[in-house]
């Protein structure tokens, strides 16, 4: 059945230096992402589609069961859609325009009709209905005017074609996200504070759900001057498109899902789309599943039981490497509260939400690449998964062996403090 979109109107802890590494994305890694992905595209897209079996397999992909029995060993199903939806993430880093002196600086370069094809992952099977900007409240020092509430492209909203529908077994409503690139974003991240998820619920949840104040205020800012034309938050933005795609593919009668996927602080605004539009009921039953790549902690334990009883389903992709997948929390999480004498305060620290998909990859040439988009993908892609439970790789204690090893190269140990957040 041919989509036809309708319309469907909606009412609308952590010392600041280990906090600065919730998201390692800067502009040359961002570049470094955009290459990798795109290199490893084609390779993923054949493997999916020769699979031949998503089909079959598809709600168990989507997290049904809580992707029980399909992460060790890895399903090929799904290491391939994995793999897939993260090529989908990259193309947030080729399209996003990070010239200064282009008009379109912090925009996507290219129109949505071939946004994909043009940012590397031709026969994608999405067409793209919605660029997503968000607008943080958060100026840096010296640059307010600059700063504070502009407007940068932070993802789309796609829908699958009749084609790749057929394939899937389903209508796949997708959103992704890219990670942090700008210094208002940067700024927001340091904000570590759990506050009030303050989303509107239908009776759960309450105070007692927090998240973390940045990652909520990315979500949730407008921009007062209309930058790019758009005057209205990142969640509005999304609310509106998202439900407006699940209307139009609900009534051809067709099974829906709504995938969200994000890297490092896009995981984050992924996690809080998917737990808003749960508490909201706009998916109506479908399922609702997040695909975070690198991505940080989000909330506190009453923020993940109620994504659990709302049944948000969230498959974090994590290299044990990777200091990202740490924070906030290193040191009070859901590991070190679970008995002995820091239980008591297992409500107040944050909690990872979901099932991991562990990886273990570290190039010591290149140590930024821990964290980098590119190479989660091409780690799925070769089979570079462990044992969450058995990987040890401490990031303190990665960062010493690296140290000792490569002190000589400047850039080297640059590189490797800031994937560590001691700067």
């Amino acid at each position: 059945m041919a989509f036809t979109p309708t319309t469907l109107e909606l009412p609308s802890t952590m010392p600041p230096a280990a906090a600065a590494a919730a998201d390692a994305v800067s502009t040359a890694p961002a570049e470094r992402t955009a290459a990798r992905v795109i290199a490893t595209s084609s390779r993923t897209a054949s493997a999916s589609a020769a699979s031949g079996s998503v089909a079959r397999v598809w709600r168990k992909v989507q997290g049904s069961g809580d992707w029980d029995g399909m992460l060790s060993p890895l399903h090929p199903v799904l290491r391939g859609e994995v793999a897939r939806y993260g090529e989908l993430v990259g193309a947030c880093y080729a399209a996003l325009e990070e010239d200064p002196s282009s008009p379109r600086y912090m925009n996507c370069k290219y129109g949505k009709l071939r946004m994909l094809e043009d940012a590397g992952v031709a026969g994608a099977g999405y067409e793209v209905t919605q660029y997503i900007y968000s607008s943080p409240d958060a100026a840096v020092p010296g640059m307010e005017a600059s700063t504070s509430g502009r407007a940068s492209w932070v993802g789309y909203v796609a829908v699958s074609t009749d084609e790749t529908t057929r394939r899937l077994g389903r209508r796949d409503v997708l959103v992704s996200f890219r990670g942090t690139v700008t210094p208002a974003e940067w700024m927001a991240n340091l904000r570590s504070s759990l506050v009030p998820a303050s989303l509107a619920a239908r009776g759960g949840g309450g105070g007692d759900v927090k998240v973390e104040s940045g990652f909520l205020n990315v979500y949730t800012s407008a921009d007062e001057t209309r930058r790019f034309g758009c005057a209205d938050s990142c969640r509005d933005q999304l609310l509106r498109e998202v439900s407006r795609l699940f209307a139009a593919s609900r009534s051809g009668g067709e099974d829906v899902s709504v995938t969200l996927a994000g890297h490092s602080m896009g995981g984050a605004l992924a996690l809080l789309l998917a737990y808003d539009l749960a508490e909201l009921g706009v998916a109506g039953g479908a399922p609702v599943t997040v695909f975070s790549y690198g991505g940080p902690r989000v909330g506190n334990a009453a923020f993940k039981a109620r994504c659990d009883e709302l049944g948000v389903k969230v498959l974090r992709v994590a290299n044990a490497r990777d200091p990202v997948t740490k924070l906030p929390g290193v040191f009070l999480n859901e590991a070190t509260t679970r008995s002995g004498p820091l239980a008591a305060m297992r409500g107040a620290c944050y909690v990872h939400v979901g099932e991991e998909l562990a990886l273990d990859f570290v190039n010591l040439g290149d140590l930024a690449s821990v964290h980098d988009l590119g190479s989660y993908v091409a780690s799925l892609r070769e089979g570079v998964v462990t044992d969450a439970e058995a990987a040890t790789g401490g990031v303190l204690a990665m960062a010493m062996e690296l140290v000792g090893r490569q002190w000589q190269s400047k850039d080297a140990a640059r590189g490797m403090v800031q994937s560590t957040g001691l700067i």
